[in-house]
């Protein structure tokens, strides 16, 4: 059966004068591309009512409706809201405009007169993404065809439109992360670009570029991340651990969040602690945490309302508190206010918008760090609280200072062999593991770990199920089968976390099953149920 030939692919030309349309005309012709021309923003807003578009490459300066307005336009319809931008400009912009087009939207900007080759270059990239996502709609749809005309292959495709949803979900959430962290950097550069040209020399001057310093390699930072997006899009974040002050990390946070607090005309109370409190931490990630909530109290709570943010040492940990006087979670909300894309519906009118991804990442990157994150509130209209608990920098909860899990954790060490493939993920997860007195062996494939279990037999096994080559569920079948280790106890992890997925661990023989990441509660938790040793 010969496969259909694919529907036209559609760039978007923007252009007030019509030499410049004809010249891109020519310069992107190709089979199977469809240039749809405007000579105006308001014909370019009538061309993309009626078409799907790939591409749109818009110059800046046009009578009427500009380049810059008629991307911010598109940014605020969901039709168009992520259509990629080329900007067309006669001049190199200043840094100013730059930040405008890129908060509009942009992906690149061309200096005119256009490099013929760079154009196309870029071009292409968007044509074979657009085929791409074309040619993923007509296997989508030949499946469901498929379903229809055998019924007794219907569980196989469920497994499978299953498959293409969460493929689809995974890279929707990827964007919406990608857009949110990118965008929280620009304020503060875009009001030291402000500072620097009102007081280019002199102590502001200074403290301008400091921060701006800081928040662009923020941004390379996250830059560098996009460039190993299996492991973005697998769930493993890479935390780059260091000692790192306390102090630090809030004044940046607060620093990151300052424009949305102002925006919003509240009054911002800060308390740091006296004397110098010292984390294992990623700076940036951290500082993330703490600016996500900082925005979040921002964006629910009505204008001029209250916000306090206090750091403080605790008990063997570092906890940060930030309080609002806002509209508050009704009861019903609140235990899943950390789900992803969750938002508190009827506030939505007063919440700013947003994709209600900020606390999802907040609880996910304080997990990554051993620590947790709670919310409390007394109801609508009533004001929240988020707490933030992170260990100390080379303190291990004593006596005085352990949770319940963590004296039962101490009460009986035990020799544990840690299984995973991510060596920043097993360090990180033994580190925390001997702060509580187990003896530990870290194994990045599975015949290293059947090695290390041969020289170092072990009570408990933490198995990652990725593994390449052989996989988690290989390695728990050799160990069951050893009579070396009768009684080893193996913890499946995981970033699967559905019945079906439990299921098959139970099946390979795993003792426990535990969805990435994993808290230290969870790990004490789990650790205190397991009997003594013999």
């Amino acid at each position: 059966m010969t496969k259909p030939a694919p529907p036209p692919v559609n760039f978007l030309l923007v252009d007030d004068l019509e030499e410049n349309l004809l010249s891109l005309d020519g310069l992107l012709r190709r089979d199977g591309l469809v240039l749809l021309l405007a000579r105006s923003g308001a014909e370019a807003l009538e061309l993309l009512l009626r078409n799907e578009v790939a591409l749109a490459l818009i110059d800046v300066r046009m009578p009427g409706m500009d380049g810059f307005e008629l991307a911010e336009l598109m940014r605020g319809t969901e039709r168009t809201r992520r259509v990629p931008i080329i900007f067309l400009t006669a001049a190199l912009p200043d840094q100013q405009r730059r930040f405008r087009g890129y908060e509009a939207g942009a992906v690149d900007f061309l200096t005119k007169p256009i490099e013929p080759h760079v154009l196309r270059s870029k071009a292409e990239v968007f044509f074979e993404l657009w085929r791409e996502r074309q040619e993923v709609a007509r296997q989508r749809d030949e499946l469901r065809a498929a379903t229809a005309e055998n019924a007794r292959l219907l569980l196989e495709t469920q497994r499978t439109a299953a498959a293409l949803k969460e493929a689809d979900r995974k890279k929707d959430e990827f964007l919406a992360t990608l857009a949110h962290e990118l965008r929280n950097p620009l304020a503060p550069l875009r009001n030291g670009v402000e500072l620097l040209k009102l007081a280019p020399t002199g102590p502001s001057a200074a403290q301008a570029r400091n921060m701006m310093d800081r928040q662009l390699r923020h941004m390379v930072r996250l830059v560098d991340d996009l460039l190993d997006i299996s492991r973005v899009t697998s769930g493993k974040i890479q935390l780059r651990l260091e000692p790192v002050s306390l102090r630090a990390v809030v004044e940046a946070a607060v620093e990151t969040s300052r424009p949305t607090v102002e925006a919003g005309k509240h009054a911002l109370t800060v308390r740091l602690p006296d004397e110098p409190v010292q984390l294992c931490a990623d700076a940036t990630r951290v500082s993330q945490v703490i600016g996500n909530l900082l925005t979040n109290a921002a964006k629910y709570t009505p204008e001029g309302g209250r916000i306090e943010l206090v750091a403080e040492r605790g008990r063997g940990e570092a906890v940060v508190r930030v309080t609002d006087n806002g509209l508050g979670i009704s009861p019903e909300m609140l235990p899943r206010v950390f789900d992803l894309f969750t938002q508190v519906g009827k506030h939505l009118d007063r919440a700013q918008g947003g994709l209600g991804i900020g606390l999802a990442l907040v609880k996910s990157l304080v997990e990554l760090h051993g620590g947790t994150v709670t919310a409390e509130s007394g109801g609508a209209g009533k004001g929240s609280t988020f707490t933030v608990r992170l260990p100390l920098e080379g303190e291990a909860a004593g006596p005085a200072a352990a949770s319940h899990h963590d004296i039962h954790m101490t009460a009986h060490p035990r020799r544990i062999l840690v299984v995973d493939d991510n060596i920043d993920a097993a360090e990180s997860l033994s580190l925390l593991l001997s702060l509580s007195g187990h003896e530990i062996k870290i194994a990045h494939t599975g015949p290293d770990a059947l090695a290390a279990a041969a020289d170092f037999p072990p009570e408990v096994v933490f198995l990652d199920l990725s593994l390449p080559g052989m996989d988690g569920f290989e390695v728990a079948h050799a160990l069951r089968a050893d009579r070396r280790f009768p009684r080893v106890v193996l913890v499946a992890l995981t970033g699967w976390g559905s019945e079906e997925d439990r299921q098959r661990s139970r099946d390979a023989g795993f003792d426990f099953h535990l969805t990435k990441p994993i808290g230290a509660a969870t790990l004490g938790e789990l650790l205190a149920r397991l009997p003594a040793a013999e």
